[in-house]
């Protein structure tokens, strides 16, 4: 761990945060934040950067309500920028955008951005727009009944893979189930925030369980 008195700030006393969600791992803003400003979002756990057009303190959420709860803070090598990661209690931007970066520049042509975040929202489209010939169409318009047969049926086929030790098979089944698992969450509006934080809650809830044993 280093402190704040290693960090490089600049001739304005001041150093660049790069703000990122700890779910979806999306870019959501880059301020900047002063020794004060880094101070109290320690202290606080909430994002508080130094506002360069306003000159003063500006703690995220203040007047939103959109507060930034900090999971971590990394400096880089040159210890002359930070990446925050956070958990957000609602958009990031002052647009009312859940990102400050909505602008498309260059998408190349043969590399493609994945996330379970993004397909959760392609999901969600599907959901709303039923494009005609769509398979994820077709399942939402089967409903519940069909989409909990066909998680059940990968599930199977995972067991099946698995139990074969065929590694490159199980990965193609795993990944069936995934994306049938997520048609599931989105028809029941079950975000991916809502399993991160059901999941990061088993894992503190383990390494209390792993401690106790280790004292005992």
């Amino acid at each position: 761990m280093i402190n704040i008195d290693d960090l490089k700030f600049n001739e304005q006393g001041l150093i660049p945060a790069v703000v990122v969600d700890s779910i979806t791992k999306k870019v959501l803003t880059v301020a900047y934040m002063s020794r004060e400003s880094l101070r109290i979002s320690m202290e606080k756990g909430l994002t508080c950067f130094w506002s360069r057009s306003r000159q003063e303190l500006w703690l995220k959420g203040e007047t939103s309500g959109n507060y930034q709860h900090i999971v971590s803070i990394t400096a880089d090598c040159d210890n002359d920028a930070l990446v925050v990661t956070v958990e957000k209690d609602g958009p990031a931007c002052h647009t009312g955008s859940d990102s400050c970066f909505t602008k498309p520049l260059y998408q190349s042509e043969e590399l493609h951005e994945f996330s379970l975040q993004g397909l959760y929202e392609l999901l969600e489209e599907r959901n709303r727009l039923r494009p005609e010939g769509s398979y994820t169409t077709y399942l939402f318009e089967k409903g519940i009944d069909k989409i909990l047969k066909k998680v059940g049926e990968e599930c199977t086929e995972v067991i099946i893979a698995g139990k074969a030790d065929d590694k490159k098979e199980t990965v193609y089944e795993l990944a069936d189930l995934a994306y049938h698992a997520m048609v599931l969450m989105v028809q029941m509006g079950i975000s991916v925030e809502d399993v991160h934080r059901e999941l990061a809650s088993r894992h503190i809830i383990d390494h209390k369980v792993k401690q106790e044993k280790m004292t005992e």
